[in-house]
């Protein structure tokens, strides 16, 4: 329970850095840390300044298994790496039902697949499919990014901008330190925000920053 949490005294830095929400989507605030003093993972603020996503991998970093949590400290999504896979690959897999009926659905929720990164250096680009089967391409997003940098996008399709994640910059437009981010996830139908949160922290994990 988050009442017996060890809460690092630097989490009050983030409470007034989030914006007012605007029309054309939902904004989060990410800080790339634990709630748990001197753990590893993150924590999620919505536009209020509110926790409502967290990850605690304790004093372990780049794990092959975390879970995304609510403030409370219950799991809504587990994230697992695939072994003996030729590209990185990650699984997601939700968790349904509440109090000690809670448990992880069987199959997964959705697939991450980091693509061939042989032609396109400066590029760094993950497949997300959903089910079991890898080939079907009837919905799918990308996540698009660039090495050695904090921002990235999710699409769905070729094109349709679904989410971006940028270097935090305060309302004044102060630019913020490297572990504070942003996410804009646009105003569009039946987005599951659950899912781009999912995304962005597989991401994460892939390239080492979780």
């Amino acid at each position: 329970m988050c009442s017996m949490l060890k809460v690092s005294p630097e989490i009050n830095l983030l409470s007034p850095l989030s914006c007012a929400e605007t029309a054309r989507g939902h904004s989060y605030t990410i800080w790339m840390k634990s709630l748990l003093f001197n753990g590893c993972g993150c924590t999620v603020f919505d536009s209020n300044g509110e926790i409502v996503y967290r990850i605690d991998n304790y004093s372990m970093k780049c794990r092959s298994q975390v879970h995304l949590m609510n403030l409370q400290g219950k799991v809504l999504v587990s994230l697992r790496r695939k072994k003996l896979q030729i590209f990185e690959q990650w699984e997601g897999f939700r968790w349904t039902g509440s109090g000690d009926r809670t448990r992880e659905k069987e199959k997964p929720w959705f697939q991450v697949r980091r693509d061939c990164r042989i032609l396109r250096r400066s590029v760094s680009s993950c497949h997300v499919t959903f089910g079991c089967d890898y080939k079907a391409k009837k919905k799918y997003y990308r996540i698009i990014g660039f090495p050695e940098r904090s921002e990235f996008k999710i699409v769905l399709g070729e094109n349709q901008l679904v989410a971006e994640v940028k270097r935090k910059q305060s309302c004044g437009g102060v630019v913020l330190g490297k572990d504070v981010l942003s996410l804009k996830v646009e105003a569009l139908a039946q987005i599951d925000h659950l899912l781009i949160m999912a995304l962005v922290i597989v991401y994460g994990l892939m390239n080492d920053k979780l």
